[in-house]
């Protein structure tokens, strides 16, 4: 059954989503028009005036429509993972990836942008405006504009079989991940685990009818597990089970075709014969034209540099590590043994858990701590408002500014759901720019999987995930707090993509200063603010295992560099055997072989991360050197400076795009970055 498009609440751009009304069987009838729409102004657009006004406006305005729409479904799908929305997302998957693909090759669009650039007063426009040509004349080529008009098809099959195998190998991964659970009968097997996991894992097993207790891979049933669990039977099958999702063993419950190896070695293959099109040595050069670093030897330089720093370290935690085990008659330390004593040689060296922490974490008083940083750094006020939402646990809020004006919007999604993509991410709902009715304020997705309240009590967030939120806030007030007006550098967009994590980060400061968590925490049973004696100690463990963290995010990054520039999809090495030589250069930590991490790593074969997750560590240089400008300005007193935080927001949040992001730091630092800051809060330096 099809729906009119007159009457499709998904062609409804006059204000928010309409998440109440939009269902699957919208999406068909409104994409297909859209499309439609979209290709007739297109053409008529390719031969209208080569100016801003008569093309560029009108260009952006005819991709918003579409883009704002088909973000609609991309978001549900991503959070309302039915087979309904399923089916309508990869529906009409290949025909808007197809669309873009032709837009980007289209020679009279590219024409029309370079006749622009070529004009006499081009300098004259303002500097937004000349970036967003100059961005578009990238993108033209990097879409294969300049390719023989004989190549373009090809070109073009690639983009929409690369669209389809990184949807599915995102399907594949939450398929496995709820094909998977373990029922526990023994009581005595729950020892260690947190009343909180423990009565999530009961009604968990409750909901389907069964006695017991239910644990899952889900992030919030799985950690507890790992971190606390005295059973090590438990701990190891939950191990394998999620160390082998979407992999080739089904007797963990996973299914030949969720199997997403054959998928991984396509979206390579792919990836290298679209470089090679371009022009390109491999797929990393060409995802770093629009980045910050100037090419894979700069990261490669930049990756082990900071592998040399931090490796002796890494080494260090690993051996104390594994002397304390020994000490507690563990002399084999196996894989799922890691967390588990991790977190006992914390406890034992700090004197506190994780989970003793987490206590002092509801949620409603993080999110009141979270807002109040925002608002007093910022000069804004954050408070809720209501929206159609997708489920019924989204919170809606408003962001004003000092005259009650409407800044942005958000929707807040905090708790794991089956049906719902794991990790945590920011997304656009609407992006600010000017219209001939006037601003159009944005609008921001704030997305995570943490446990749900149990038992008619708050949740309670753990120190790692309030963490996590003040992130994803942070790219939250990229996108709403920017002051640019044109669509294609506002907010995140135009942001090279090294630099999009410098805001997130940034935030995270936040979290570990005592004038931000006295004000933010509440104990579950006693109300008491976390005790200063607590939070001295929380820092004092707070870069413990740093060394290991570190390397096993340049094992990622490197292993990302690697597959995608040096790496030969059809030749002798296997996509493990490289992961495997990576970790001999730069790991402290060697899973076993039957380990299927690149099964999992969505960041780079789901997500925009190929040959670009080296960004968390270069930005996050950036990040700690700007948080350094408050700590200068702070002398040892509050680090909520107003007055650097107004300086924060005007040189780097507000201008979105709109120059590029090494201009912006310097603008806010007055010099270029320094890695002392990140090495010092790192403890690889003193202090």
């Amino acid at each position: 059954m099809t729906t009119p498009t007159s009457d499709n609440p998904l062609l409804d751009f006059s204000g928010l989503p309409r998440f109440d009304a939009i269902r699957p069987q919208h999406v068909g009838p409104a994409i297909d028009g859209l499309l439609a729409e979209n290709r007739a102004l297109l053409s008529r657009l390719e031969s209208a005036p080569a100016t801003w006004d008569g093309f560029a406006a009108p260009f952006f305005d005819a991709n918003e429509r579409l883009a704002r729409a088909w973000g609609v479904v991309g978001h549900l799908h991503a959070v309302m993972d039915v087979p309904e929305w399923r089916e309508a997302y990869n529906a009409r998957l290949p025909e808007v990836t197809r669309h873009f693909a032709e837009l980007g090759q289209n020679q009279r669009l590219f024409a029309q942008f370079k006749a622009i650039a070529a004009r006499p007063d081009f300098a004259a426009l303002d500097a937004a405006r000349r970036r967003i040509v100059e961005h578009e004349l990238r993108d033209f080529r990097l879409a294969g504009a300049e390719l023989p008009e004989a190549a373009k098809p090809r070109f073009q099959a690639i983009q929409e079989e690369l669209a389809a195998l990184q949807a599915k190998f995102s399907e594949n991964l939450l398929d496995a991940t709820n094909a998977f659970a373990e029922y526990v009968a023994d009581e005595a097997e729950l020892a260690g685990i947190p009343a909180d996991a423990v009565a999530a894992a009961r009604a968990a097993a409750e909901k389907d009818g069964r006695a017991g207790w239910k644990f899952t891979l889900h992030m919030p049933s799985y950690l507890p597990v790992m971190q606390y669990a005295e059973s090590r039977r438990l701990r190891e099958r939950l191990y394998r089970a999620h160390a082998t999702r979407a992999a080739e063993f089904p007797e963990l419950g996973s299914q030949p075709e969720w199997d997403n190896m054959p998928l991984i070695r396509r979206i390579l293959a792919l990836r290298a014969e679209e470089a090679a099109l371009l022009g390109y040595a491999s797929f990393a050069e060409v995802s770093l034209v629009p980045k910050m670093a100037g090419s894979p030897a700069e990261v490669l330089a930049f990756l082990r540099d900071l592998a040399a720093k931090s490796k002796p370290f890494a080494e260090r935690d690993m051996a104390e590590l594994r002397e304390f085990a020994a000490a507690q008659g563990h002399d084999r330390l196996e894989p799922w043994d890691i967390a588990w004593m991790s977190e006992k040689l914390k406890q034992a060296r700090h004197g506190f858990s994780d989970e003793e922490v987490r206590r002092y974490f509801p949620e409603d008083k993080v999110l009141a701590g979270l807002f109040g940083v925002i608002e007093t750094l910022f000069g804004v006020r954050i408070a809720p408002d209501a929206a159609p939402a997708w489920h019924e646990d989204v919170r809606f809020f408003r962001i004003e500014d000092a005259t009650g004006g409407l800044v942005g919007q958000f929707y807040l999604d905090l708790y794991a759901r089956e049906t719902k993509r794991g990790g945590a991410w920011m997304d656009d709902a609407v992006t600010r720019r000017r219209t001939a009715a006037g601003i159009q304020t944005p609008v921001a997705y704030l997305n995570c999987n943490f446990p749900r309240p149990v038992g008619g009590k708050p949740a309670l967030f753990s120190h790692d995930e309030v963490i996590t939120l003040f992130h994803e806030t942070g790219h939250g007030l990229h996108h709403l707090l920017t002051r640019v007006e044109e669509l294609a550098v506002s907010g995140i967009n135009g942001v090279e993509w090294d630099a999009v994590e410098l805001p997130s980060q940034f935030m995270e400061n936040f979290c570990w200063e005592w004038q931000v968590l006295r004000g933010m925490t509440a104990h579950a049973e006693s109300g008491a603010p976390l005790p200063r004696e607590l939070y001295d100690r929380m820092i004092a463990a707070k870069n413990f295992q740093g060394g290991m963290q570190t390397a096993r995010q340049i094992e990622f990054a490197l292993f990302d560099l690697l597959l995608h520039s040096d790496f030969d999809p059809a030749g002798q090495q296997g996509v493990l055997e490289l992961l495997e030589e990576v970790r001999r250069e730069v790991a402290v930590i060697f899973p076993p072989p039957w380990h299927r991490f690149p099964n999992s790593f969505s960041h780079i074969f789901a997500g925009g991360y190929a040959a670009g997750y080296y960004s968390y560590k270069w930005a996050e240089v950036l990040s700690a050197d700007a948080f350094a400008a408050f700590e200068e300005a702070s002398a040892g007193d509050s680090v909520l400076d107003p007055a650097v935080g107004a300086r924060f927001r005007d040189e780097i949040l507000a201008v979105g795009g709109s120059r590029p992001a090494l201009d912006s730091f310097k603008a806010f630092r007055g010099r270029a970055p320094s890695a002392e800051a990140l090495l010092r809060h790192s403890g690889m330096i003193p202090a």
